[in-house]
């Protein structure tokens, strides 16, 4: 059966800093074993020797202890079951992490279960990512020494990897993990390659002391998983190699995350699906819990080979794509996979149609970004394909295809892709509110309600665009749906949502709702002059001494709430609150000034779920003009110009008889007023007249108009044309 899962947890055992272990005495001992490094735990505590039961403890674990009695490598972990039960020391994993051993760590308890341990005698790998790699130190007359690379070849790495319980060597380098910090040793290993153990085989004197700088052996093995029973070696249920055995894992709690570190151990594309396959029957299985391998662990270090099961762990990666670099699976540098090698895409032969396609692929949403150097410059080589996909393909390699002259990308052009994380909030009242549902296998679906914090919510609020999580809660329905879960410890680690999605085993009826600071509509803003609505678009006009109404509404969502209408002038801000009646509100202004010039909007104020909402409407730019200048300039100096043009009229008409000689005359002076009447027209567009002393010294008085109309030329002369008038 499974184990508790916060003893499951804590199975992700980490190495930051060792523990406080007792000096190498007889305080902590393996007996029973072929050696003194292999056997049941023992510990004497408070004076008692007891042997040790914990939780379920993976090779990462042990590897303290193996350290401590000064063995090599771990290299597997067990229980015994006895057939009654004893007195134990009961020690958890993580207390190995936690600097207290044993003191704190270490509490009495009665069990049927012992604790094995069993590490390698003579052969270990320091400073590496897991017990499967590192610089390799060979113990011989109970000292440990480096070795050198030119004593060391391939087939002594395949049986280094062999006695240790991993894969094949994948990659032998002088200072890979560090140069020698241990004495070198004087033999040269000449290993067949089939050996058990690396002292097994034959080795001869060497005349070295000291290796060069950069050349003491460091190894890694690959990791023995593998994938069986799918439609490609990229798909199936994963197995993984345990004492020379393969064994199935354990299915629960996986998410893509996860799986993403089988993809890439079997140089498979990203992940794409994690599931649980039921067998009739119980099979001996190992249990690998993702928090482990989450935190950077191999898989082979969290193996728990402890429990029967009859749900097995399944996995699919893509065959031919795969993003790197990137943030989450859905990200990253494009590569394709073509005759068994990857290769980078130059951007000018790919486009958005055959981005669409990649993000089907891989199970995620829509592309949103596509870029060169969006994940690092290019370092696979450059494939020789143009694609002309129609976005319609379900796989990239489905599409057409064209050679292409390229051999290599221009710095910047190897294509990084960004898809959306396919998630969105349903059922509420906007699409920033609601149940969570997430797209998985082309399936939207429900997340199992339980165990977020507004941490994991921030993530879906940030992806939709909804300002930051106020609230998490369950909703329960009537009957049961089926739904995906999210690891939240995956989510609060920095993963993206898609990459921590678990398939659920059962179907639920709590289901996970979030709630966004963005939740509300955005208010309506709008304006009316002395009760007529008015076209707001280019700013608001209203005359001195009008009333104006500026009017706030919002759609339905939620009762209640009030508006606050804000509007920045040139004398600083200023609020006005009133309650929202029927969701709207009208703010009036009596009497409009210069003052209430300035930038008008709306926000809405509403208290729901325990917290306080609000939403901001457009802005009105509202201004004031002061109409008395242009009334005295429109309508004033009209009528005074008339007026004068009256007066000069009539005393022309007086001294008619008396100044005026023939006919044309006549004529000439009515042209002289209907020219000044349409100098005044002039005068009033143009701002030319100045008044009526202007007009007066313009004309010249009785003396300059009868000698003006002594003859055509003169008259037209002395009044000056159309011009001076």
């Amino acid at each position: 059966m499974s184990p508790d899962v916060s003893e499951l947890r804590e199975s992700g055992v980490q190495d930051e800093g060792k523990p406080n272990l007792p000096e190498p005495d007889d305080d902590v001992r393996l007996v029973g074993g072929d050696s003194r490094c292999s056997g049941e735990l023992e510990v004497k505590h408070q004076g008692q020797r007891r042997p040790v039961d914990t939780g379920h403890w993976s090779l990462k674990a042990a590897a303290v202890f193996c350290e401590h009695l000064d063995c090599g490598s771990a290299v597997s972990v067990g229980k015994r079951w006895q057939s009654s039960k004893r007195d134990v020391w009961w020690i958890h994993p993580y207390c190995l992490q936690s600097q207290s051993f044993p003191t704190e760590c270490v509490r009495s308890s009665h069990s049927q279960y012992i604790q094995t341990v069993t590490c390698s005698d003579s052969v270990r790998l320091l400073n590496g990512t897991s017990v499967c790699s590192g610089r390799l130190e060979v113990k011989s007359n109970q000292s440990w020494s480096s070795v050198c690379q030119a004593d060391f070849d391939q087939q002594d790495a395949e049986v280094v990897c062999r006695e240790l319980g991993c894969g094949p060597p994948s990659l032998l380098r002088g200072a890979l993990y560090g140069d020698m910090e241990a004495p070198v040793g004087t033999k040269e290993f000449q290993c067949g390659g089939n050996e058990s153990a690396l002292l097994d085989c034959r080795s001869s004197g060497s005349a070295r002391k000291s290796c060069s700088p950069g050349e003491a052996v460091g190894l890694t093995c690959s990791e023995p998983v593998r994938l069986v029973g799918g439609e490609s070696r990229c798909g199936g249920t994963v197995e993984v190699k345990h004492l020379g055995e393969w064994r199935p894992v354990e299915g629960g709690g996986w998410s893509l995350k996860t799986a993403a570190v089988v993809c890439e151990h079997l140089d498979c594309g990203s992940a794409v699906f994690v599931g649980e396959r039921e067998e009739s029957s119980w099979r001996v299985a190992l249990g690998i819990h993702p928090y482990c391998v989450d935190s950077g662990s191999s898989l082979r270090d969290c193996a728990t080979p402890s429990w029967s099961s009859s749900s097995l762990q399944t996995v699919t990666c893509s065959d031919s794509v795969r993003l790197l670099n990137g943030t989450s699976v859905c990200s990253g540098r494009l590569e394709v996979k073509s005759n068994q090698s990857w290769s980078s895409v130059c951007q000018a032969d790919f486009d958005q149609q055959d981005a669409e396609v990649v993000c089907r692929e891989l199970g995620c949403g829509p592309p949103s970004l596509l870029r060169g150097v969006l994940y690092g410059d290019v370092e696979a080589p450059v494939g020789t394909k143009e694609f002309q996909c129609g976005g319609n393909e379900s796989d990239l390699l489905d599409c057409r295809s064209s050679g292409s002259a390229r051999k290599s990308c221009s710095p910047g052009e190897a294509v990084g892709l960004t898809c959306s994380e396919p998630v969105r909030l349903v059922g509420g009242e906007s699409r920033c509110g609601g149940t969570v549902e997430v797209k998985h296998l082309g399936e939207w679906r429900p997340v199992e309600g339980g165990g977020w914090f507004l941490k994991t919510a921030a993530v879906v609020c940030e992806h939709l665009d909804c300002g930051s999580a106020v609230s998490v809660g369950e909703r329960e329905e009537s009957s049961e749906r089926a739904v995906w879960r999210i690891n939240h410890d995956c989510v609060q680690s920095g993963s993206s949502l898609r990459d921590c999605v678990t398939p659920s085993p059962r179907s639920s009826s709590s289901l996970q709702t979030v709630s966004c600071s963005d939740l509300l509509f955005q208010p309506n803003i709008s304006a009316s002059i002395n009760g007529v609505s008015q076209d707001q678009q280019m700013g608001l006009r209203v005359p001195k001494g009008s009333s104006f109404t500026i009017s706030c509404s919002i759609q339905p969502q939620y009762p209640g709430g009030s508006f606050q209408l804000t509007f920045t002038s040139s004398d600083g801000a200023h609020n006005h609150t009133r309650p929202a009646v029927n969701h709207s509100a009208d703010f009036l202004f009596a009497a409009a000034e210069p003052a209430h010039q300035g930038s008008y909007s709306c926000v809405y104020h509403v208290y729901v779920f325990s917290h306080n909402f609000s939403s901001e409407s457009g802005l009105v730019s509202v201004t004031v003009p002061d109409l008395t200048g242009l009334i005295i300039r429109r309508i004033l100096l009209p009528l005074v110009l008339l007026l004068e043009n009256l007066v000069l009229w009539f005393y022309w008409k007086a001294r008619r008889g008396r100044t005026l000689r023939r006919p044309d005359n006549i004529e000439m002076v009515e042209m002289i007023v209907r020219v000044g009447a349409a100098g005044g027209g002039a005068a009033e567009e143009g701002g030319a007249v100045g008044g009526e002393e202007e007009l007066i010294g313009a004309v010249g008085g009785e003396e300059k108009l009868i000698g003006a109309v002594g003859g055509e030329e003169e008259l037209i002369g002395a009044v000056g044309g159309e011009e001076e008038l």
